[in-house]
């Protein structure tokens, strides 16, 4: 997988399917841009808190949301471009009160471009426009496809990203396919 990014394959993912992936890889860590560590507290209320308004994936969000799921503690690469935080009250784990955590970043790896958000524990955090919206542009930009404008993203965009995810973890290494 790390060499397919490496020669141009975008790469998308969310939560624990990518940040607690692969852990004695190092490889892919370096790739991914993070690795899960914990979520104190489990399902828990926050907030995520966008940092970079101007990136078309961000673009039209509201500044700060509340999201309800687990607060993902990460390793992170400070090579990342993140795009959205977290903040940790503590709460749940005195030792990392004030610590600001990425949620959503990109990155190149190579030639690949890698998209991750840790938001998307269940299903139904799909739901909500904010994550859909991020997700969605996410697997777009990795894709190296034009993001679509939030106020667009109904049910049948939803599908629609879908699809393009399934077709770009199948798609073969630029190198591979046909006319190139």
């Amino acid at each position: 997988m790390c060499r397919a990014v490496e020669a141009g394959t975008g790469l998308a993912g969310y939560h624990g399917g990518m940040a607690d992936a692969f852990r004695q890889s190092t490889d892919y860590q370096f790739m991914a841009g993070g690795q899960w560590v914990a979520h104190p507290g489990n399902i828990i209320d926050y907030d995520v808190e966008i940092i970079e308004p101007r990136d078309p994936i961000m673009a039209g969000l509201p500044h700060r949301f509340p999201y309800r799921s687990e607060q993902y503690y990460i390793h992170v690469d400070p090579s990342n471009e993140v795009l959205a935080i977290t903040r940790f009250t503590g709460a749940h784990a005195p030792w990392i009160a004030g610590a600001i955590m990425p949620v959503v970043w990109k990155r190149q790896h190579g030639l690949g471009r890698v998209f991750y958000s840790s938001l998307g524990h269940v299903g139904k955090e799909f739901d909500l426009p904010e994550m859909r919206t991020i997700f969605t542009r996410g697997l777009q930009w990795a894709a190296r496809r034009a993001a679509t404008p939030s106020h667009q993203l109904g049910q049948t965009q939803w599908q629609a990203a879908d699809a393009l995810a399934r077709r770009v973890v199948n798609r073969p290494p630029p190198h591979r396919r046909r006319g190139r």
